[in-house]
């Protein structure tokens, strides 16, 4: 369990000490006052000790009261139920509550007091009317501000450990920052363009007090990404299947910077997941979508990849739905690299093109020689 979803009903040793302290301390003052002051609620007629231990009745009772109104509070910050459901239920049990302190302390009162005075008729509105006197009143003033502590409690530990998760998310993004600057980046700029990790970073950082969850899931799916582009003995061509995987990692990553506004639409030919591709190729076609095309929009922005088979070709294809073919998008870092590992590996066999798409946006579309793992094995190139 996460630690900003932690169960705090259950209290620790020290807050069972501190409530008892509390109201040990609210007992000596209450006896003090009520031995300076015995005037009224029937302290003149009871022995001397008889107002302190009242006091203390009272206020440990008060104090066996305190964690199950805690708990309470943590549950009704749980609860699904709607708000006027959870007022109404702390409303009825903070009657109940409140009643039953005042009959307690109310039959200690009439067992302390040695002489019991002459009783008066009872007045208009019966038993409802006695409860409903000063004391009862005394008392549902105590569970309302145990109550009230009781969600601050909640609230403030929520609140710490909210601050914690921060602390412990920014530590990882640094991490992450420090292996940007390792010398590995000088592979790493070979196969992946490093604008996408930095502005990943920068979306995470910016993200870290607004959507805790979606920044630790955007570390998982870059450190998977880095540990992929990093490693040297990765093969320079790898199924299609697999390059589709990876790449969902990062369209995660983007669906969280993006919070929403980012739809991504795929058809893939069953028949080409097993054509080997370079790996990591669509991710900057993907990123060079997202922006030059998705980021420049207001509203909802659709990005589309598509894999088919044309011949002895594959053809992928990636589309925005962004505001159209500018100059400076096909000269980017990331087409530039696509196309220099193209030609590396394929020669003029494979080609990368830009071109404006007919509804608006651009599609970048690159084609490959039809080949996989099988093909190798017959020719004995599997390495």
């Amino acid at each position: 369990m996460r630690e900003t979803e932690r169960d705090y009903a259950r209290l620790s040793p020290r807050e069972l000490a501190l409530i008892f302290a509390f109201w040990t301390f609210l007992a000596t003052l209450s006896s003090v006052n009520r031995i300076l002051d015995p005037r009224g609620l029937g302290f003149r007629l009871m022995s001397p000790a008889g107002p302190i231990v009242l006091a203390f009745i009272e206020s440990w009772l008060w104090a066996a009261f305190t964690p199950a109104i805690f708990w309470l509070c943590s549950r009704m910050t749980h609860a699904q139920a709607s708000w006027l459901a959870r007022v109404t239920l702390l409303i009825v049990i903070g009657f109940a509550v409140s009643i039953a302190a005042y009959v307690v302390v109310d039959f200690a009162r009439e067992v302390l007091l040695p002489v019991r005075p002459p009783r008066r008729p009872p007045p208009p509105g019966g038993p409802l009317r006695d409860i409903l006197r000063f004391r009862f009143v005394n008392q549902l003033l105590f569970y309302m501000a145990v109550l009230a502590a009781g969600f601050a409690r909640e609230f403030f530990l929520r609140d710490q450990a909210r601050q914690r998760q921060a602390s412990v998310l920014a530590a990882q993004t640094a991490t992450l920052q420090a292996q940007l600057a390792d010398a590995k980046l000088d592979a790493l700029r070979m196969q992946l363009n490093p604008h996408f990790l930095f502005n990943t970073l920068h979306a995470m950082s910016a993200l870290v007090e607004r959507d805790p969850a979606g920044v630790r899931k955007m570390i998982a799916r870059m450190s998977e990404l880095l540990r992929r582009t990093i490693d040297r003995r990765a093969a320079d061509e790898v199924p299609l299947r697999d390059e589709l995987g990876l790449l969902q990692r990062y369209i995660e990553i983007m669906e969280i910077r993006f919070q929403g506004r980012l739809r991504v639409e795929q058809s893939i030919d069953p028949n080409v997941l097993e054509a080997l591709v370079p790996n990591l190729i669509l991710q900057p076609l993907v990123e060079n979508a997202l922006e030059h095309g998705v980021s420049r929009i207001e509203g909802e922005g659709r990005i589309g990849i598509n894999a088919s088979r044309a011949d002895d070709s594959v053809v992928l294809r990636v589309t925005d739905n962004g505001p159209g073919l500018h100059e400076t998008q096909s000269g980017g870092v990331g087409l530039a690299n696509t196309r220099a590992r193209l030609e590396q590996l394929y020669g003029d066999a494979a080609r990368v093109t830009l071109t404006p798409a007919s509804g608006g946006g651009v599609v970048a579309e690159l084609e490959i020689p039809f080949h996989t793992s099988a093909d190798l094995r017959a020719e004995g190139r599997d390495d």
